[in-house]
């Protein structure tokens, strides 16, 4: 089984806490150019749920999305946040419970849902269902959970992500850069989507990277999975080449690519 998809892998080891994902967040939000958020930008498009709505977020991580909108929150909603990771809980329940909010904490596999039918308002995962290894299990799940008006909102990547620190990293070591996006995909998600759901929307988030400290790309690139396999050797060959391209441009250009799906 592929580390991408490996559930004891991500609960113990890429996501047994929230250091590799803060790695990874951390460059967006030093160098994106759009300065209004991903997470600004997702949450817009919950505000169009009802007011007493009742929702469920699988994979919450750090609950970034909370805490960054902790002001924009109808105090109405009733919220539980869940992971797969028990230590990814724990970093949410450390980043929310200073907000004095009453959110509820579960951990939760996405295969297994453990609610009644038509429990929910919305359920929420955010670049985590190309981490499931059966995809339909967890989409029937999330249909069956959702009331029959419910709305089912995923953030996701399209192929063209992070494209420039691919092609760099591919001239030190032979890597596969399609093992995550060619799961679930913006190009690929509606057709997965619409087997469960009548109506499918993407919408795509503006966005690219300029970065300028080599030290944060050099960190994202430690904590992915698909260079856990690297020898201190190639991590100081990706640094060179990375050094070697600010040098010359004075900042490493990355595009992103990246949108939800409302389902």
């Amino acid at each position: 089984m592929s580390k991408f998809t490996d559930q004891q892998y991500l609960k113990t080891d890429q996501y047994k806490d929230a250091t590799n994902l803060n790695a990874r967040v951390l460059i967006h939000q030093r160098f994106s150019t759009n300065p209004y958020g991903w997470v600004n930008w997702v949450f817009d498009h919950l505000l169009k749920l009802p007011a007493n709505a009742k929702i469920v977020e699988l994979g919450c991580g750090p609950g970034y999305l909370w805490k960054e909108n902790a002001d924009r929150i109808p105090p109405t909603w009733d919220i539980t946040l869940s992971d797969l990771s028990s230590g990814m809980l724990d970093s949410a329940w450390r980043n929310l419970v200073v907000t004095g909010r009453n959110y509820k904490f579960k951990e939760i596999n996405a295969r297994e849902i453990p609610f009644e039918d038509e429990t929910f308002d919305a359920v929420i995962a955010n670049h985590m269902l190309y981490h499931v290894p059966d995809r339909r299990k967890a989409l029937s799940e999330m249909r069956r959970v959702l009331k029959a008006d419910g709305r089912l909102f995923t953030g996701t990547l399209g192929r063209d992500h992070m494209r420039q620190m691919w092609d760099q990293l591919e001239r030190v070591a032979p890597i596969q850069r399609e093992t995550i996006t060619s799961a679930f995909t913006l190009e690929n998600g509606t057709a997965q989507l619409q087997e469960f759901f009548p109506r499918v929307d993407v919408f795509r988030y503006e966005d690219n990277l300029r970065v300028t400290d080599i030290s944060a790309i050099v960190a994202y690139v430690r904590s992915m999975t698909s260079t856990a396999e690297f020898s201190e050797e190639q991590y100081q060959s990706i640094e060179r080449e990375f050094a070697e391209a600010m040098k010359k441009n004075g900042e490493i250009f990355i595009t992103k690519d990246s949108g939800m799906f409302v389902a």
